[in-house]
C-alpha cells in the first residue's frame, strides 16, 4: 500500500481520534475489557474468513473498531503468552519458556502486571477464567493486582460442571476458595463478567476475561449443536459447538456494557493465545503452521480493539503488532506513561492509531521456545520450528550458533511460508544477518524454568 492509501486508510481514524487525544485519556479514567480465547484458529471467526462457524458477535466487535491483520503473540503457548500479556515483556526475559504447571514457579515479580500498574490509580481490577500462570498463593491472581478472581488455576479443567475436575488446580476457585459451579463453563464466566460490570459502574474498571474454550478437554455445549449440521467434519462440528457459546458470550459482555451506559467510555480488547491446535479442527486458513510452531499458523492469531466514538469503526491496521502492546496500550489510555524505565518490549499503539506515527509499531519481532525459533524483521522472517519431542529438550542454546537448518520467508509475497528462500545464494547475507541479530538478543534472554515432564 502505498502513501496515498496509508493517508486514506488513518483519515477516518483522525475524524474520531484526534491528534492529542491521548492526553485526554487520563482525565477520564477509561474502563477496560481484557478478553482472550484459547487456541481458537486464526481463520475460525467470519470475520477472518470463516465460512461455517455462526460468530456474529465477534465479527460486529471486529468490525466496529480495529482489526489487527498481522498481530502476533510472543509465544505459541498458553503460559508464557498469557506472561507476556500481562506484563508487556518478552516471557523468555524472565525465564518463562514453557507452561507453568508446577509449585515451584509462577510469572516473575521483577515486571509488574498491567492490574498492577491500574490499581494505584482507582482502578477496580479483575480476572474471571484461566489464569495458567502460578499456582501457589503468592502466584496467584489475588497477589498479581486482581482485587477478584473467579476461575481456574491451571491450563484447562472439563466445561461441565458434572465432569470430574483431575487435580484442585483445575477446581473452580472464587479468590481464593474452591467453590462448586453448576453452569457450563463459557456461560459461567459470562455471567460473572457481566456480575462485574454491573458491580463496577461508580469507578473506572479493568476485566480480564480469559475463555477456556476452545481449549480441550472438546465438550461443545449440547443445545448448539442441533445448529451445526452444515458442519460433515465431527471434529470440527463439537469444536463449533464449543465456539458458538463464546461468541454469544462476548455478545453477553459487551451488551452489559451497551446496558449500563458504558460501552462509550470503555476499551474492549480481544486476542486468541496462539495459533490452533491441528487436533482440534480449528482452522489456521492458509497460514503454515499450529500451536507449538513458530510458522505464522503457531503465532498470529485474531486481535481486535473497540472504542466507540475512539476507534473508527471498520478500521484495518495491516502492520506487524504484537500481544505486549496490550500492556503500554491500555496504560497509556488511562493516563500513565509507559516510558524507557518500564522496560517494556511492547510499544503505546495509541500514535499509531491515531495517526500521529504512519510507521510500523516493530521493525523487529521474535521467538524462542525450546528448539523453535523465530525473527522477522521487516517482512523478512528466519524460522526454526523443530518438531515437538518432550523428553528431549536441548536448550536453544545448544544450536544457536548455527540455525543451518532456519529457513527464510518474504512474508510480503509469501505469507503462508511456501518458498524456503534461505539456500538462495542472493540471500545469504541476509540469512546471516538475521541470524546474527536473533542470536544476539537469545543471549539476553534467562535461563528458562523446567517446563512439564
Amino acid at each position: 500500500m502505498g502513501w496515498l492509501g496509508l493517508f486514506i486508510l488513518w483519515l477516518p481514524a483522525m475524524a474520531v481520534f484526534p491528534a492529542g487525544a491521548a492526553e485526554t485519556l487520563s482525565s477520564q479514567k477509561p474502563n477496560f475489557v481484557l478478553m482472550v480465547s484459547d487456541d481458537m484458529g486464526y481463520a475460525d471467526l467470519g470475520v477472518q474468513g470463516g465460512r461455517d462457524i455462526p460468530t456474529p458477535n465477534l465479527d460486529a466487535l471486529a468490525r466496529g473498531g480495529v482489526r489487527f491483520t498481522q498481530a502476533y503473540v510472543s509465544a505459541p503457548l498458553c503460559s508464557p503468552m498469557r506472561a507476556g500479556l500481562m506484563t508487556g515483556v518478552y516471557p523468555q526475559r524472565f525465564g518463562h519458556e514453557f507452561n507453568c504447571e508446577s509449585y515451584e514457579w509462577g510469572m516473575s515479580r521483577e515486571h509488574p502486571t498491567i492490574a498492577e500498574r491500574l490499581k494505584p490509580l482507582g482502578y477496580r481490577t479483575a480476572l474471571v477464567g484461566k489464569w495458567h500462570l502460578g499456582f501457589a498463593e503468592p502466584h496467584r491472581p489475588l497477589a498479581r493486582g486482581f482485587d477478584e478472581f473467579y476461575g481456574w488455576l491451571n491450563y484447562a479443567r472439563p466445561f461441565y460442571p458434572d465432569r470430574p475436575a483431575g487435580r484442585k488446580e483445575n477446581e473452580w476457585m472464587r479468590n481464593n476458595e474452591i467453590v462448586v459451579e453448576k453452569e457450563y463453563q463459557t456461560d459461567a464466566i459470562a455471567r460473572e463478567a457481566v456480575d462485574f460490570i454491573r458491580r463496577s459502574q461508580k469507578e473506572p474498571f479493568f476485566l480480564y476475561v480469559a475463555f477456556g474454550a476452545v481449549h480441550d478437554p472438546i465438550q461443545p455445549r449440547r443445545d448448539t449443536l442441533d445448529n451445526l449440521g452444515g458442519i460433515p467434519d465431527p471434529k470440527r462440528r463439537a469444536m463449533a459447538g464449543m465456539l458458538v457459546p463464546l461468541d454469544e458470550a462476548v455478545g453477553r459482555i459487551v451488551g452489559a456494557l451497551r446496558q449500563h451506559g458504558l460501552e462509550r467510555h470503555t476499551l474492549v480488547v480481544f486476542i486468541n493465545d496462539n495459533g490452533a491446535d491441528p487436533g482440534r479442527a480449528s482452522s489456521n486458513g492458509n497460514l503454515r503452521g499450529f500451536k507449538r510452531s513458530t510458522y505464522e499458523g503457531g503465532i498470529r492469531v485474531p486481535f481486535f480493539m473497540a472504542w466507540p466514538g475512539r476507534l473508527a469503526a471498520g478500521t484495518v491496521f495491516d502492520r506487524p503488532v504484537i500481544q505486549l502492546d496490550i500492556h503500554p496500550t491500555l496504560a497509556a489510555a488511562a493516563g500513565l506513561n509507559p516510558g524507557p524505565t518500564w522496560k517494556l518490549d511492547g510499544v503505546n499503539l495509541w500514535p499509531f492509531l491515531d495517526g500521529r506515527n504512519a510507521g510500523r509499531p516493530h521493525q523487529t519481532l521474535y521467538w524462542r521456545i525450546d528448539q523453535r525459533m523465530a525473527i522477522r524483521d521487516g517482512d523478512w522472517k528466519l524460522v526454526r520450528t523443530a518438531d515437538y519431542a518432550p523428553g528431549t529438550r536441548p536448550r536453544m542454546r545448544t544450536y544457536a550458533a548455527d540455525l543451518s537448518d532456519a529457513e527464510l520467508y518474504d512474508l510480503a509475497k509469501d505469507p503462508d511460508e511456501k518458498h524456503d528462500l534461505a539456500r538462495d545464494p542472493v540471500h545469504a547475507q541476509r540469512v546471516a544477518a538475521l541470524k546474527a541479530q536473533w542470536q544476539a538478543w537469545s543471549r539476553e534472554l534467562r535461563e528458562p524454568f523446567p517446563g512439564p515432564k
